[in-house]
């Protein structure tokens, strides 16, 4: 009897050996397969789950490699590698707060240990960097500038009185406005475009489409002016109720910040981002739109009202 346990308990050693080398050499797999083998052998052997759950985690089958680590702590809940081992593979899942809070328990477990203490420094950022990109990624997947244009609305609603118009003015600038941050934190750009109302009744629209690209405007004083005079002719013709332009700023190159006033009307410093002037026979407003990199993704910051006398993108378009 003695005899062969000792048998088995080779067999045993020779089985966990094996693995280890598999692991050492990078077969992962293999690895695995030899201590499952040896967990058959010896099914309460703690090291064996732990040598298995770090096999897991390599070739990315995280589940099983958590339910091994969790094995090893059941087994050994003193032992500071099976909160090691769990911790890493919740790193891994990307479930930071609880992989930081499996190290902090192996810490308590070996408050000696370097690698332990680097894994709760690097968790840490990492869960702080999570945060940070899930309330980017909120702020970006919820857009919501009509809140920022009460003003406007207001105004509009004053000089249309109850006409369904004034409502109708303001959903095009909300959805307008709306649809180039979406488009900025898609592509982190808008094309320069001026985006018109058009009548439903009188406008023909196999003639006019309800965008126009501008890509030239701003190149020279005299491609400013021919695209003036073509924009505000097209809104005549087309019967268009109002119109919004949206411009990078990147693309101003004319006029040099707006009819030569200098820098000391502007108050957004360096900020990247575009322009949203809109047009109406009764109202003209503008607007920048801040945007700036964070975490790797665009994202547009709230609509800043511009004084239009002094930022204007383009002359007036309808006549009042």
């Amino acid at each position: 009897m003695a005899g062969s346990e000792a048998a088995a308990g080779v067999g045993e050693i020779s089985l966990k050996d094996q693995g280890n080398e598999f692991f050492k050499a990078g077969n992962y797999l293999k690895a695995a397969a030899l201590y499952t083998q040896a967990i058959k052998k010896d099914p309460n052997n703690a090291t064996l789950y732990s040598n298995r759950a770090a096999a897991f985690l390599n070739l990315v089958k995280l589940t099983k490699a958590l339910a091994d680590a969790e094995m090893t702590i059941s087994l050994r809940p003193d032992w500071e590698k099976g909160y090691f081992r769990k911790g890493c593979i919740l790193e891994a899942m990307e479930k930071y707060d609880q992989a930081l809070e499996a190290f902090e328990v192996a810490l308590q477990y070996n408050p000696q240990s370097t690698e332990v203490s680097k894994k709760i420094k690097k968790i840490s950022q990492l869960a702080r960097d999570k945060k940070q990109a899930e309330e980017v990624e909120r702020m970006r997947s919820n857009v919501d500038v009509a809140k920022h244009l009460s003003t406007v609305k207001s105004e509009m609603a004053e000089k249309y009185g109850g006409e369904e118009l004034g409502s109708v003015l303001f959903s095009f600038l909300v959805e307008t406005m709306e649809k180039a941050v979406k488009t900025w934190h898609g592509a982190s750009k808008v094309d320069p475009q001026v985006f018109f109302l058009l009548d439903k009744e009188k406008t023909d629209t196999e003639k006019y489409a309800p965008a126009v690209n501008i890509d030239k405007a701003f190149e020279s004083p005299h491609t400013h002016s021919n695209c003036f005079s073509f924009l505000r002719q097209y809104a005549v013709d087309s019967f268009s109720k109002a119109a919004c332009l949206i411009t990078p700023k990147s693309s101003i190159s004319y006029p040099q910040v707006w009819k030569g006033q200098g820098f000391r009307k502007w108050k957004h410093g360096q900020s990247d981002g575009f322009f949203i002037q809109f047009e109406s026979p009764f109202l003209r407003n503008l607007w920048f739109i801040p945007c700036s990199n964070e975490k790797g993704k665009a994202l547009c910051r709230d609509p800043e009202a511009l004084d239009i006398g002094a930022h204007e993108l383009l002359p007036r378009l309808f006549k009042e």
